[in-house]
């Protein structure tokens, strides 16, 4: 009986690490269980060359998101990226979202800079104000033959 008491002691102990290994996991990696505490908007890029799924989404150098999906638009022929801002933060319809790059050669990120309207955008909404990612390399191309006047 004394064998079965340490082996039951033993199995609820495992249960209980392997719980916290899972919600550390969880946590950590900055996942969501079903739903959470966010809402979807969409913004419409020319380019969105180097952003990644997950990328940092930030207002004044905070982050308050995370880039959910990056499709292709056929119809509008142009990079349909999906957006999980936290509830928290209001987006104002005059919003603007550019493609940012962190440091020279660094990861690029959403830049959110608010404008001056009262109405709110809400769940499913679209960012109309957006400024697509600096090609450096093509600047760079241009630069050294001769393309820039």
């Amino acid at each position: 009986m004394n064998r079965t008491s340490i082996e039951t002691a033993v199995g609820i102990f495992m249960l209980i690490g392997i719980a916290c290994v899972g919600y550390l996991t969880i946590k950590l990696g900055r996942m969501q269980l079903i739903g959470g505490d966010h809402y979807t908007v969409s913004a419409h890029f020319q380019s969105v060359s180097g952003l990644r799924i997950g990328a940092s989404v930030e207002m004044a150098g905070v982050p308050v998101g995370r880039v959910e999906d990056i499709t292709l638009d056929l119809q509008r022929e142009d990079a349909k990226v999906l957006l999980n801002i936290e509830n928290h933060i209001k987006l104002t319809d005059d919003v603007m979202a550019s493609v940012k790059t962190s440091g020279l050669i660094g990861d690029k990120f959403i830049l959110l800079t608010l404008g001056g309207s009262d109405d709110l955008l809400s769940d499913g909404d679209e960012i109309t104000e957006t400024e697509s990612a600096v090609d450096i390399q093509g600047l760079i191309g241009k630069y050294a033959f001769g393309g820039v006047e």
